[in-house]
């Protein structure tokens, strides 16, 4: 018969199973993800890139122009995937045309219920995704690289250069990302601006979230105060938080931008 400890030991360790995966990213979802989106790819191709032990998907299309400008990683908002219909599919597909390579990457994700602050803990899952992405990117030739991310994606781009004195990005386009206070300093996104000092481009719609509209004074005054003066922020008449229906202003906005401080420059940190 099995004694009482034994019981007790399988329920610790199933405790802890379900503790460890409830902080982490759900790889099932992912796969599901992946599934659906490497079948619908027009533009570009999947790449699978290595992030430790796992596996991830990334979809790479290379720039149109006779001369690449540099690489552009691309990041998606909470829960969704690399070729998402809004601010991320737009971008990865029309940037190429102006000269610039494009790298869509999958971020942890966790199932459609989870709140925001659920996603603190996958923030430590976010430096080997990027760190893969950009090894890939040089493998490819690129030396110039930049982040352009959208929603609780800028807050987990801004987590990673913050975090790391030496990062190998140039620029930083952050879309529709929020200031508040959060209850987990690794999405502390005014505590991460005070460490970044490459060029920023705060970009948001004027009916945005509420979270990105009020933390806009917020975040300006943090980067001038951190020193940033490559740091620009510029509100879009009309757009929402998907930037729906101002697709066009969107590319435009962040192309320009790219051309006047990241086009194939190698800017000292």
């Amino acid at each position: 018969m099995l004694s009482l400890n034994f019981y007790k030991t399988l329920l610790i360790v199933g405790i802890s199973l379900f503790f460890n995966m409830s902080h982490a990213s759900d790889i099932a979802k992912e796969k599901r993800w992946a599934d659906q989106v490497v079948d619908s790819i027009m533009v570009g191709d999947a790449e699978w890139l290595q992030a430790g032990k796992q596996k991830f998907l990334s979809i790479y299309a290379e720039n149109n122009t006779e001369k690449a400008q540099g690489a552009v990683i691309l990041v998606h908002g909470t829960g969704v995937h690399p070729n998402w219909a809004d601010v991320i599919y737009p971008l990865r597909t029309q940037l190429p045309d102006f000269g610039w390579q494009t790298l869509s990457i999958q971020m942890p994700v966790l199932p459609n219920e989870a709140s925001h602050k659920d996603y603190a803990p996958l923030y430590d899952e976010v430096p080997p995704r990027f760190r893969a992405a950009i090894d890939f990117l040089k493998k490819k030739g690129m030396a110039n690289i930049v982040i352009v991310a959208h929603s609780q994606g800028a807050a987990m781009s801004a987590y990673y250069m913050a975090k790391r004195e030496k990062h190998d990005i140039n620029a930083f386009v952050a879309i529709g990302m929020s200031g508040e206070s959060p209850e987990d300093e690794r999405m502390d996104v005014l505590s991460s601006l005070k460490k970044i000092n490459i060029p920023v481009l705060d970009l948001y719609g004027e009916q945005d979230l509420e979270q990105v509209i009020s933390a806009a004074k917020d975040k300006k005054n943090t980067a001038k105060k951190a020193g940033n003066k490559y740091y620009t922020q510029v509100k879009v008449a009309g757009a929402n938080h998907f930037f729906v229906g101002k697709e066009d202003a969107l590319v435009k906005r962040v192309r320009s931008w790219l051309a006047r401080y990241a086009a194939g420059l190698e800017i000292k940190k």
